[in-house]
């Protein structure tokens, strides 16, 4: 009985020393929680600015570049750990005042579009070239200028010439003696002399010899490359003049070499000509060269449209549009959501809660609105059509910071940055001679750069997003570490006083 109330009297001291612990731990969690929890916000670890994670500070402000430091928390720090490299997380507000907009990524029919522009020029097919087959004097020229127009069997021009001349008399001869064979012969010479068959009837009914002898125009047309003048001495192989029809035209026009492949003989196009506004022209492709223009690289096509009414002029300048239609469905971006460089193409991708990175994509067709995805992204992906050059240099940078970083923290960056920030090789010495602070420019005066392999000279560098030029006076002394991007674009990435580190 006795051993029964110790041991309930020990169970009830037990409870009420659990009691107490339980209220001191609770009271402990409580006031914990409350540091980091407080209104139920959680309590950011640091401020970074939102272009360059690298400058944190431990309370809010404004970054070199103006804008509003961005709060980071434990539970963003750890998802960027584990995230992916070149993924970067922006804040709503952030994300609004830069006018970030995105689209989906879908898979459609592409209507590419090629424009390029053309010369109108004669149907050559119907083109006549007019040469003299003897020697001799233009006597008389009925044709005075480059346009005239004029009708088939219209005179164009009464030549002199001894061989003509010679051609006349024997026919003559031959008629007086009545010799059927020589007869024939002489008929035969003055025809293939060009001489018209109703001018030789004439000759063997008068049997007088003419001194100038007519020729007349073989089509109607108007007269281009008038070379001659009343009085010329022309041979054979002059070429005196062409006549052109302008019932059809042609127009030459010519494509890039990557849009060569879809232009083929038959496809449509549209014309349109700055001398008639708001008129256009439906044609085909006539026939396309079967070569590249070695210099210009690209490729011409020979396009064949009516022109009855004449208002197509030769050598008029056309705004052609290809309609390479193609079959089957394509994954089609805007054109305005790919960045393009000398080494890649690239988007950004939207990702959730805020989170966006660049991805390398292989493109295809572009047209005026939209460019065509072979890899890199999937139908359904959002990806960002406005501000994404700002978000891609970020992205950029931080799949940099990444990559350097092996053991995965933040620490291993910084410490790799700072080995090169620490590294005197990388430092020059510089005179700033002017600040343009609207272009983010500086012209410095430099000595060697060592990383770049540049001797001392005197040039303009741009400078990074990061600092802040506004910071910046002429004429002073100072040391810079000098980048090469991608771009060919040399810029300042870091700037300290003489002599500081």
């Amino acid at each position: 009985m006795t051993l029964n109330k110790q041991n309930i009297f020990l169970l009830i001291i037990a409870a009420i020393t659990g009691s107490i612990l339980t209220l001191m731990v609770n009271s402990f969690v409580g006031s914990t929680d409350a540091d980091s929890n407080k209104d139920g916000e959680q309590k950011p670890l640091y401020w970074v600015a939102p272009m360059d994670p690298n400058y944190r500070r431990d309370e809010p402000g404004l970054s070199p570049m103006g804008m509003e430091l961005v709060p980071v928390y434990a539970e963003d720090a750890k998802n960027n750990r584990n995230d992916e490299a070149g993924t970067v997380k922006i804040s709503p507000d952030v994300v609004n005042n830069l006018g970030v907009r995105t689209t989906t990524a879908q898979m459609q029919n592409m209507s590419s579009i090629i424009k390029t522009v053309g010369y109108v020029e004669y149907d050559e097919d119907q083109l006549v070239h007019i040469h003299p087959r003897v020697e001799g004097w233009i006597e008389k020229l009925y044709v005075k200028a480059t346009g005239d127009p004029v009708n088939a069997g219209a005179p164009l021009y009464d030549l002199y010439s001894p061989t003509l001349v010679n051609a006349q008399e024997e026919l003559v001869v031959a008629l007086s003696r009545n010799n059927s064979q020589l007869i024939s012969a002489s008929e035969d010479r003055l025809k293939s002399l060009q001489i018209p068959e109703n001018t030789i009837e004439t000759l063997k009914k008068t049997r007088k010899v003419k001194q100038t002898m007519t020729f007349y125009a073989p089509k109607s047309g108007v007269v281009d490359n008038l070379n001659i003048r009343q009085g010329f001495y022309v041979k054979p192989g002059t070429t005196m003049m062409s006549i052109g029809s302008l019932d059809q035209v042609w127009v030459e026009a010519e494509v890039f070499e990557r849009q060569s492949a879809y232009v083929k003989k038959g496809t449509p196009v549209t014309m349109t000509i700055d001398y008639l506004p708001g008129e256009k022209w439906q044609g085909i492709v006539d026939y396309v060269q079967p070569a590249l223009d070695p210099m210009t690289r690209t490729l011409k096509v020979r396009l064949r449209f009516e022109n009855k009414n004449g208002r197509l002029k030769p050598n008029m300048f056309a705004q052609v549009a290809f309609d390479t239609r193609q079959d089957g469905e394509s994954l089609i971006v805007p054109k305005d959501a790919v960045i393009r460089t000398g080494d890649s193409d690239r988007v950004v991708l939207a990702l959730d809660g805020g989170k966006f990175r660049s991805a390398i994509v292989k493109i295809g067709r572009v047209d005026d609105q939209n460019t065509e995805i072979l890899s890199g992204i999937n139908a359904g992906d959002e990806v960002v059509v406005s501000a994404q050059f700002l978000i891609d240099s970020e992205s950029s940078k931080t799949a940099d910071f990444k990559r350097m970083d092996h053991n995965d923290n933040q620490e291993g960056v910084t410490m790799n940055m700072g080995s090169v920030l620490d590294d005197p090789e990388n430092w020059t010495s510089a005179k700033i001679n002017s600040v343009d602070v609207e272009n983010h420019t500086v012209n410095l005066t430099h000595g060697p750069i060592k990383n770049l392999g540049m001797m001392g000279m005197t040039m303009n560098f741009s400078i990074a997003p990061s600092i802040n030029i506004s910071g910046i006076t002429e004429g002073s002394e100072i040391e810079v570490i000098v980048e090469n991007p991608s771009d060919g674009v040399f810029e300042v990435t870091h700037i300290r006083p003489v002599g500081k580190e």
